[in-house]
């Protein structure tokens, strides 16, 4: 299983993975826009956008390759880890992810 996280604070970067890695799931961090951002994000099982601490640029890029590769997008204003926790755990739940 993997995600692509977008957004989210710098300093929370390792917190973001070691949530994802308690829940099995591996998963890569985009807290800012890296050139080529289309193409780093791969094909994961899915995306998670922390709405508050992105650019729109960077949202609209990512939606636009999840859509191109039929990738589930979930939306989350918070970027906080018990958020994420959350939105793993729906995602797991509606089968999004396996």
């Amino acid at each position: 299983m993997s995600i692509v996280l977008v957004g989210g604070h710098d300093r929370m970067h390792d917190i973001y993975k070691s949530v994802c890695n308690k829940y099995g799931i591996s998963a890569k961090v985009y807290t800012q826009m890296p050139a080529r951002f289309d193409k780093a994000i791969g094909s994961p099982d899915g995306l998670i956008l922390l709405t508050n601490t992105v650019s729109h640029k960077m949202v609209l890029a990512a939606v636009k390759e999840a859509k191109r590769k039929n990738i589930p997008v979930v939306r989350c204003h918070s970027s906080s880890a018990s958020s994420l926790e959350n939105m793993l755990r729906t995602m797991k739940d509606s089968q999004a992810i396996n």
